[in-house]
């Protein structure tokens, strides 16, 4: 039960749900199984919150029919609680359907079955990230991670191939149309939060390098294209924002004006 608290905990967080709510739910009136059976799993469900260290409430009589529960409650973008995680301890259905394994004293033994929904429902729980995020979804989550923004038709050729080298390292990007200009491009596609923009013009063809932007931190400068995949991609798969990228290009220093006497 704890090893489903543990992975309940981690999926969240990785949604961005770190406050949520929890109760434990326990016998409703019309149930079945002995109170011998509803002691052990409540008692079992009560042990495992407690190695976790969290605080939760009790719900009485909100269990359900055959064994109580862990709620894990989230919150959405105005504080409003909605039930999506859910671990129930189940000493009921083995029993029922005489379920028996062979241990490894050899002795028949009775298990015990943990139901788990570490999501509930898909489309509540998705539309509670939506709202949260305001559409803004992190990289890992955003349905465009980054477009390449070709400054001339004269580069859409190497848009399309880098766009389809960042499909094989499971990125997904998109190639702007350029029939605008720049700043109407990167305007465009800050408006639909994509978090990555890449300018790309015949110098950054030339040199095969692009001219990075993020959405939320602004022009970041200028990285090589397998780097700059590779960065993402890492990023993409540790769920985290990308603050910084491989190494920034340093700008030459202003040279001061000489002065005579």
């Amino acid at each position: 039960i704890v090893g489903v608290l543990d992975l309940t905990e981690t999926i969240l967080t990785r949604f961005g749900f770190d406050k949520y709510d929890i109760m434990l739910s326990t016998r409703p009136e019309k149930a079945v199984g002995s109170d011998e059976i509803w002691e052990a799993a409540t008692t079992a469900l009560e042990g495992a919150l407690k190695a976790k260290g969290w605080e939760y409430g009790v719900d009485e009589g909100g269990g359900a029919f055959y064994g109580p529960k862990i709620d894990i409650k989230i919150r959405d973008a105005i504080g409003r609680q909605w039930q999506c995680s859910t671990v129930q301890c189940d000493f009921n259905l083995p029993e029922r359907f005489e379920l028996e394994y062979v241990s490894a004293e050899g002795t028949r033994e009775r298990p015990i079955m943990v139901h788990r929904a570490i999501f509930g429902s898909l489309e509540r729980f998705f539309g509670i990230l939506t709202e949260n995020c305001a559409g803004d979804f992190p990289l890992w989550l955003a349905p465009v991670q980054m477009k390449l923004l070709p400054v001339t038709d004269a580069v859409q050729d190497y848009c399309q191939e880098i766009a389809q080298k960042a499909k094989k390292a499971g990125l997904r990007v998109e190639v702007d149309r350029g029939n605008e200009r720049l700043a109407k491009q990167i305007r465009n596609a800050e408006q639909q939060r994509v978090p990555i923009m890449a300018v790309v013009g015949v110098k950054e063809m030339e040199t095969g390098k692009l001219a990075v932007r993020s959405r939320k931190m602004g022009d970041l400068g200028s990285f090589s294209v397998d780097d700059l995949l590779n960065e993402l991609a890492e990023c993409s798969a540790e769920a985290v924002e990308m603050t910084k990228m491989g190494e920034v290009e340093e700008k030459e220093p202003k040279k001061e004006a000489s002065t005579s006497d």
